[in-house]
């Protein structure tokens, strides 16, 4: 038994790299990707403030950083909901 030259499923074929799945998914839902990267920025930004807090405690200072990047995140996934719900009920005619 010799195997097909036909693939069984060739569109997984096609995408095997990570960079065409990522483009892939940020053309699918563009805020995933960059609610990731604004809670990511948000948390670089903390951590290099961390040092220059002046007398504001440590666990404030965290607990600042943490609402923050949280809010970022919660705010692009709503976004992304906000923006396939129109996609999908007022960008497309009524069939």
């Amino acid at each position: 038994m010799s195997p097909s030259p036909e693939s069984i499923f060739p569109e997984y074929e096609t995408d095997t790299s990570q960079t065409s799945k990522l483009i892939k998914k940020f053309k699918e839902t563009p805020f995933v990707p960059i609610g990731m990267a604004g809670f990511a920025a948000v948390v670089g930004y903390g951590l290099y403030k961390l040092k220059h807090r002046g007398d504001m405690k440590m666990s404030l200072h965290l607990i600042h950083m943490r609402v923050a990047a949280q809010g970022f995140a919660v705010g692009a996934l709503t976004c992304g909901v906000l923006y396939s719900m129109f996609r999908d009920y007022v960008g497309k005619p009524k069939e």
